[in-house]
């Protein structure tokens, strides 16, 4: 895998956030909440949880 593999990603930043304040819930909430078997939400919003899900480990993992 690329070393730095975020740097040729597409974001859009704070759409995710965004949508998570829009519903009310936090992002990590929001993010568990869109990816739940079931969930009708878009494949881009559940993309955008998983990345969201991904940068809180990477931000944790960082923080040791």
């Amino acid at each position: 895998m690329m070393a730095n593999w975020i740097q040729g990603a597409n974001l859009k930043k704070g759409a995710f956030t965004k949508k998570a304040k829009a519903a009310g819930e936090s992002v990590s909430a929001y993010a568990s909440k869109v990816t739940k078997k079931g969930s009708k939400a878009s494949s881009k919003t559940k993309k955008q949880a998983v990345l969201a899900k991904t940068f809180r480990k990477l931000a944790k993992k960082r923080a040791k």
